[in-house]
């Protein structure tokens, strides 16, 4: 199979031109992404202040669905994009269906989750019986139907391996669109619908989900020639199956320690008040706003350091990092001006009629937290390049101290000594600690694998 030329071009592009031609598309698709999780709380909040907590209980859960599945992604991702490097097309092909059938097979354990075990997690996370039914039908439907959030991601990585980011954008803007229009019809109850509330938002995003997943199977197929699946692509080899997971696995660890890092957290502030867990379950969901544009653009610096790695082209690997270390610190530079300058009114759009509770905690949290924007910035930018090259447990060892080993204990400890709002804190004393270690394994890859390659 002769190597098609957009993949080429992730060896021979100008990176200046080269990164922003791959990532923008995804930076796009994925702050669409991030303003439907957005829209979709402000929604919920209208409708039910109770409701927000509720889905913010269940966000941890979502995270951890969402980082296996991402996970795998960026196993697939790495593993593709090097055999493409190294002119192995064919098996390039194979790594693709195996990872899908990664995917699929992860689908089928939340399913099971969500039938038998939604509700009884729930159960576990508060004693408020609201609470819990809301919660729990939430929960249950997000993960039995997310057969959508799997394969979506799935077909959207196979696009961006081989540089049609503006394919995998169309699919994820899709998914996205149909959420933010399903949303208010279905919570609501417009246009004929019956009222549903927290049901109608969940039932939203996985239909939403759905519809990426149909649009990225077919334009994969349609499109993306060097990777079109087949029945024997999807036959398992356990090898490709291995090293896939060797960098999935960690990936999958690192995102999930998020699962982990936001029940720990929850646990912590609810002491101060249900309020502070929609505090934190709203930040998160507005500075995905600042670090979706950021992961959009690990997303394309994946292929384009994992293709030149491969062909052992190390100049332009030192490019692709230069130039990617620029972008993510001027996001997040403007990121953390609007966090700084503006947090009442970013605040006041999940108000739910109460005498502003959220945005009186919420900013002073906002204004503390945005300061580790920029260490955060770098750090996601290292972090990728060791998944690019297959060091993944790097990877993870870094997210293990930023949102375990030092940001859990240093809240518990700021709760205790300083309250509440000195644990907004943990956060930046937790990135800076991460920021140190990734510059120190960075030397170690730049002195053991960088410099060594011809």
């Amino acid at each position: 199979m002769e190597q098609n030329a957009r993949s080429k071009m992730l060896g021979t592009m100008k990176m200046s031109r080269l990164i922003p031609k791959v990532s923008v598309p995804i930076m796009i698709s994925l702050l669409v992404q991030a303003m439907y999780n957005i829209i979709d709380s402000i929604f919920v909040a209208q409708y039910d202040s109770k409701a927000l907590t509720a889905v913010s209980l269940a966000y941890p859960i979502q995270m951890l669905m969402i980082a296996v599945s991402t996970g795998l992604g960026t196993g697939i991702n790495s593993l593709v994009s090097r055999k493409l490097g190294e002119r192995k097309n064919n098996e390039a092909l194979i790594c693709a269906g195996n990872g899908v059938a990664l995917e699929f097979v992860s689908f089928i354990i939340f399913l099971v989750f969500g039938l038998f075990f939604a509700t009884p997690t729930f159960n576990l996370l508060t004693k408020d019986s609201t609470l819990r039914n809301l919660g729990g039908t939430y929960l249950g439907i997000v993960c039995t139907f997310s057969v959508g959030l799997f394969l979506s991601i799935a077909f959207e990585r196979l696009m961006q391996c081989t540089g049609n980011t503006v394919l995998s954008m169309i699919t994820q803007l899709t998914g996205a669109i149909t959420n933010i229009i399903l949303d208010p019809i279905m919570i609501f109850g417009y246009f004929g619908f019956p009222e549903m509330g927290v049901t109608g938002a969940a039932y939203a995003t996985v239909i939403g989900q759905c519809a990426g997943m149909t649009l990225g199977f077919f334009l994969n197929q349609k499109k993306n020639k060097e990777l079109k699946l087949s029945l024997r692509s999807l036959r398992i080899h356990w090898n490709i199956v291995k090293n896939i997971l060797t960098v999935g696995i960690p990936s999958i660890i690192m995102q999930s320690i998020s699962t982990v890092m936001n029940l720990a957290l929850n646990a912590i502030l609810i002491t101060f008040g249900e309020t502070t867990v929609s505090v934190l379950g709203v930040y998160f969901k507005l500075q995905s706003f600042v670090f979706m544009p950021v992961f959009g653009l690990s997303n394309g610096l994946i292929p384009i350091i994992g293709y030149n790695y491969g062909a052992k082209n190390r100049e332009r690997v030192y490019s692709a990092i230069k130039t990617a270390l620029i972008w993510a610190l001027s996001i997040m530079a403007v990121g953390m001006v609007i966090f700084m300058a503006f947090p009442e009114l970013l605040l006041s759009m999940f108000e739910s009629g109460k005498a502003g509770e959220i945005t009186k905690i919420g900013k002073i949290a906002l204004r503390i937290i945005c300061i580790n924007f920029i260490p955060a910035g770098i750090g996601i930018t290292l972090s990728t390049v060791f998944q690019a090259i297959g060091k993944g447990v790097y990877s993870m060892i870094m997210s293990l101290c930023r949102q375990l080993v030092i940001l859990v204990p240093s809240a518990w400890f700021l709760a205790r000594v300083g309250g509440l709002n000195a644990v907004w804190w943990s956060f930046v004393i937790a990135e800076c600690v991460s920021l140190v270690i990734s510059l120190l394994m960075y030397r170690n890859v730049n002195r053991r694998v960088f410099k060594w390659m011809q």
